[in-house]
């Protein structure tokens, strides 16, 4: 079986064109690479670097070429795989159905350990202020820490919640969105120590999280369709955006100073920040349904987006489903590029 994977572009001259004040740029689905295999996706990481997508994908990750969307290898053996992080020169895969971290090599992409984690490790969020891992632990409360350099465990952070999607502002602190409270909680990435605890207001379920460090906003995005803005500071609500339905991943890109939000119901919604206090949504982009998660490559302005050939409605869409449960989907055909070539 042949599964798409998106990569989703900026129209035209706005590509390649400095930041600067104005209009929200707009965005197209450029390409439709095709990738093998069967079952559902999780969350994808982009290394800009190392020239490579990894892409979370049942029981392997897919490795794919940055420019080409060529498969380049897979990584097996990584049941209930949820996120991918390289950082340090060493790459991080979280495996929800052991409860374990696999560690690998992303030159060979050869595994070269395996490190115990907490109930269901799903997101990681490298902070390179304290040169760690955070890998958030869903079915418990808390986060394994992890060396980056070494992938030895330093720690566990005590988080009073369920773990989603965190994030860091690169100066030594963590947030990290709680989705059975409903809150966002900051933690010090050294010392894991709480430091504050946030009401996402009128969000519930919150998943994807994402931060534009040069203004302090956090952009929090949750299960009744809702973006809430907070002031990373704070906690101070700032704006609520509409989003579509079954969203999981929100990136912040700031040369574009756009938030988007990838949405299962088969939209990303591009959330313009005309001010620090000031947002609104610039475009609704069809995608395809059950696409729920994404990636930015900072370098490119690209976003790349796995929809599955599957779908379910709700907050929890993106955990596959059984086998007999694969319906037919109206996707871009495999292979094919939708607009110009990327750019």
């Amino acid at each position: 079986m042949t599964q798409p994977l998106l990569s989703i572009a900026l129209l035209g001259a706005l590509a390649g064109a400095p930041s600067q004040p104005g209009p929200a740029p707009t965005y197209r689905v450029a390409t439709t690479w095709p990738v093998g295999g069967e079952g559902g996706w999780d969350y994808i990481a982009v290394d800009h670097a190392g020239g490579r997508v990894y892409a979370s994908h049942a029981t392997q990750v897919e490795v794919l070429d940055l420019t080409s969307g060529q498969q380049v290898g897979i990584i097996p053996n990584t049941a209930g795989v949820h996120g991918i992080v390289v950082a340090q020169g060493r790459g991080y895969i979280s495996c929800g159905k052991t409860n374990t971290v696999v560690d690998f090599d992303p030159q060979t992409l050869r595994v070269t350990a395996s490190v115990p984690a907490g109930a269901k490790p799903d997101a990681l969020c490298y902070d390179e202020f304290s040169k760690r891992v955070f890998v958030f632990n869903n079915d418990a409360t808390t986060a394994t820490v992890l060396d980056a350099a070494t992938g030895q465990p330093v720690g566990t952070a005590e988080l009073g919640g369920a773990p989603e999607a965190g994030v860091s502002d690169g100066k030594g602190t963590v947030f990290v969105n709680l989705e059975d409270k409903n809150e966002v909680v900051a933690f010090d990435a050294k010392t894991l120590a709480v430091l504050h605890r946030w009401p996402v207001g009128p969000g519930e379920e919150p998943s994807g999280l994402a931060l534009d460090r040069a203004h302090r906003r956090l952009f929090s995005v949750c299960g009744n369709e809702k973006m809430v803005v907070l002031d990373a500071d704070t906690g101070r609500p700032v704006a609520v955006l509409p989003i579509g339905s079954g969203v999981d991943g929100v990136v912040f890109d700031e040369g574009r100073q756009v938030a988007v939000s990838s949405n299962g119901s088969g939209t990303v919604t591009v959330v313009h920040e005309d001010g620090p206090e000031q947002f609104s949504v610039a475009q609704t982009l069809a995608t395809a349904r059950g696409a729920r998660t994404l990636a930015l490559d900072a370098a490119t302005h690209r976003l790349h987006c796995p929809p599955p050939t599957w779908a379910r409605p709700g907050p929890h869409a993106r955990r596959a489903p059984p086998a007999h449960e694969h319906p037919a989907q109206h996707l871009p055909r495999a292979g094919a590029g939708v607009g110009s070539q990327p750019v």
